[in-house]
């Protein structure tokens, strides 16, 4: 395959950003984006330029690092599908390929591709624990969980933190992720002690991060890798109205 990829390139976080064209042949349909990226390195290295800042780690679908809007959508054409795990059989020979990191102010560009996720991690370090002894296995399997539960937490628990979701929004809102989190815990009887301050701390670090508000646009939802429901939105607001309601009264 030969492809002209548009990459966006930017020498620090205030540096002034802009689009290049590399042109590549003979790419393998069978190759991975990211493997494709590393090729394009090699020969930029073998020139003597600079190669192109981009983050990976476990290139399995698992670690969210693979932050990269293709032809303006996070993660690429296809569903359900990390960046690591698109092939280029999907583009066709001969086409022009934008690349582009996350666009939200709260993921400052670092270098070229590279973003800055850390206000994410603050959500998830605000709620993201229990108090409760869990034991050893045995003894966290004492506690009576139905199928439906567990697997409803298990569902928001396949979220892998790759910020898709604020990318697409047209508010950079991180709803979808904090409602994953949270409702990860929330859903478990384990978590039930502190469900009232988990959820009131990790919407407190959203908004302190400057994230947006959910208008249901939906694109979060359509763009996550993992298929993360809106439902889960809709359960971390009836929380932390409850929530709040308490708080007022010196209850949460």
């Amino acid at each position: 395959m030969k492809l002209t990829l548009r990459i966006w390139r930017q020498d620090g976080q205030n540096g002034s950003g802009r689009l290049v064209d590399y042109k590549m042949d003979d790419v393998s349909p069978d190759s991975s984006f990211l493997e494709m990226l590393d090729l394009l390195n090699e020969d930029l290295i073998e020139s003597g330029d600079e190669p192109i800042a981009f983050d990976h780690d476990c290139r399995e679908g698992i670690c969210g690092m693979c932050s990269l809007t293709i032809n303006g959508i996070p993660h690429g054409p296809e569903r359900m599908t990390t960046a690591c795990q698109l092939h280029m059989r999907h583009f066709s020979d001969g086409e022009t390929i934008t690349v582009e990191p996350w666009r939200a102010k709260p993921f400052p560009v670092l270098q070229d591709l590279v973003v800055d996720r850390s206000p994410m991690d603050a959500i998830q370090q605000a709620g993201g624990f229990i108090s409760v002894r869990t034991g050893s296995a045995p003894d966290g399997n004492a506690i009576p969980i139905s199928k439906e539960i567990a697997d409803y937490a298990m569902d928001a628990a396949a979220c892998i933190g790759c910020g898709a979701c604020v990318a697409a929004c047209k508010n950079a809102s991180a709803m979808l992720f904090t409602a994953a989190k949270s409702s990860q815990l929330n859903s478990l009887p384990q978590g039930k002690a502190e469900k009232d301050r988990r959820v009131l701390s990790m919407v407190a670090s959203m908004d302190e991060a400057g994230f947006g508000n959910c208008t249901n646009y939906g694109e979060c939802q359509a763009v996550c890798p993992k298929g993360i429901s809106l439902d889960f939105i809709a359960q971390m607001n009836r929380e932390y109205a409850v929530a709040s309601v308490k708080q007022i009264f010196g209850r949460a």
